[in-house]
């Protein structure tokens, strides 16, 4: 059963781990997740952006698909279905599908704009027992067509949105969506500092997970990080599994062709690297 991330998300908080939110793009990932989420006994957020809710056609085809998948592979670690950077419109259409969790991306609006729109969507989500992410400081890079210079945010505004009752918060601390580019200048720890000593308890979210070096992360969950995004990574392990079983001729031997067979190398890349993070934020054996 889908649960809110609030209770998984204070416990990460208080024990100083994250929960890690992997995006699922299709069947293969959304099972690779679980699987390794139930072998690991760790907790896990399954994040759908707009992008991939329109690409599996619909957000009622995720939580059917999701819930189905609970049952039937036996899952009993706390999952939440999350909506990833969600727009006023999609945040209610998630909260009609069955989703256990939403997040606001009001970042784009002036603050004032972000503050009541956050605002009506806490009471709405709450009103039927769903966490909510709000964001302040857009986060860099490109994601589903949301392009972002990785600004930080301002700690006030972020206090701001925090004491509008949200689960967790989201605040740009210098990081990107996508692959890192050379002259990246790092994580501003100042300023998560800045956030954190304002806001007290609320669980910090990093977005733009993959590619951050490990010591960076180790840090960032000190400094009151509890959920970590992953998704770009997960992607390019996903990729370079099938194109090396293509490259081998592998879909030409034998019913190499069978989509079961043809996506099981990257299905097993996207479970390697899952692993690998789990590890790394320190959510194995919390479930």
């Amino acid at each position: 059963m889908l649960v809110s991330a609030k209770e998984m998300l204070d416990k990460a908080k208080a024990g100083h781990y994250a929960v890690g939110q992997f995006n699922i793009n299709n069947l293969e990932w959304t099972k690779a997740i679980l699987q390794t989420a139930q072998e690991l006994n760790s907790p896990v957020i399954l994040g759908v952006s707009e992008g991939a809710g329109k690409y599996m056609a619909g957000y009622k085809t995720v939580v059917g698909m999701v819930n189905g998948m609970l049952e039937e592979l036996n899952i009993t670690v706390p999952v939440a279905l999350h909506l990833d950077h969600g727009g006023y419109d999609a945040c209610y259409k998630c909260i009609e599908a069955g989703f256990s969790s939403i997040m606001f991306d009001g970042s784009h609006y002036p603050i004032e704009e972000n503050v009541a729109k956050t605002k009506e969507l806490v009471a709405a989500a709450h009103a039927k027992g769903l966490s909510i992410e709000a964001e302040v400081g857009a986060i860099g890079g490109e994601e589903d067509g949301v392009i972002g210079m990785g600004e930080c945010a301002d700690p006030k505004e972020c206090k701001m949105v925090a004491d509008l009752g949200v689960d967790f918060l989201a605040a740009g601390i210098g990081n990107i969506h996508g692959k890192y580019p050379a002259n990246w200048k790092g994580l501003s720890f100042e300023t998560l500092d800045a956030i954190q000593q304002l806001t007290g308890d609320l669980p910090l979210v990093l977005h733009g997970g993959t590619g951050i070096p490990a010591d960076m992360i180790k840090k960032a969950i000190s400094l009151g990080v509890s959920k970590i995004n992953v998704n770009t990574e997960c992607q390019l392990a996903f990729a370079a599994a099938t194109r090396k079983y293509i490259e081998e001729g592998k879909d030409q031997e034998g019913k190499g062709y069978d989509p079961r067979k043809l996506l099981a190398p990257g299905t097993q890349a996207i479970k390697d690297t899952v692993k690998e993070k789990m590890e790394m934020f320190g959510s194995v054996g919390k479930a």
